[in-house]
């Protein structure tokens, strides 16, 4: 496995790493950050082991036993093993390298382009079923348009799926007194944990895509 793809997995989608991967994760980065001098004599490295940024949890400290290069390959590897189905691999379909990032629309390493599929920016605010009814996405059209039809893009939220649009309500809201009206996405796409998933976030700060293609 690459570089590029190995970056693009762990800095992506931290949320299928383990405990102890996070721990071991953390460590190495701080121990970068202080330029390895961790011993007890170092004020810094101190208040990192305080701070829980330096570990001395032995399953932590055995991942990493190998060097960093070593533990992010591994990890990697087991997200893909264990966790394929949760893990968006935004790969040129030209090319078929990785891009940047999970929601770049053109490939650092050839120039193709995909900018064209992007309708509209989406902010989230919740998610919820109805009964007997669909499961709803609620939030707010930042920019453009969305049809049904559209497709959900959610990989930025670690979950790697593209659900279809059924259908567009609007939705209001009462907040500190103020009607705003949100806009819900239904669809039917989506398994029961990456409902429970959504409905956990809640809302998330920065819009992701609707697109017209998967």
């Amino acid at each position: 496995m690459n570089k590029d793809k190995i970056r693009y997995i762990i800095d992506y989608f931290p949320n299928l790493m383990t405990e102890k991967e996070h721990l071991a994760l953390r460590h190495i980065r701080s121990e970068f950050k202080l330029d390895y001098k961790t011993d007890d004599s170092s004020k810094m490295a101190n208040i990192y082991r305080r701070k829980g940024w330096l570990t001395d949890d032995k399953e932590a400290l055995n991942l990493i036993k190998n060097g960093a290069e070593e533990f992010r390959k591994s990890v990697a590897e087991r997200i893909i093993r264990e966790r394929k189905s949760d893990l968006y691999l935004n790969e040129c379909s030209k090319c078929g390298l990785i891009t940047r990032t999970p929601q770049s629309r053109q490939c650092r390493h050839c120039g193709n382009k995909w900018h064209e599929i992007k309708v509209a920016d989406f902010k989230l605010n919740g998610a919820f079923q109805l009964n007997n009814r669909g499961f709803y996405i609620i939030g707010a059209l930042v920019n453009g348009k969305a049809e049904k039809g559209n497709f959900i893009d959610l990989t930025m939220l670690g979950i790697n799926c593209k659900p279809e649009i059924k259908n567009i309500e609007l939705v209001l809201k009462n907040t500190d007194g103020t009607e705003i009206d949100d806009v819900g996405f239904e669809t039917s796409e989506l398994t029961e944990q990456q409902k429970e998933r959504l409905i956990k976030i809640g809302s998330f700060g920065t819009p992701f895509d609707i697109v017209n293609s998967r």
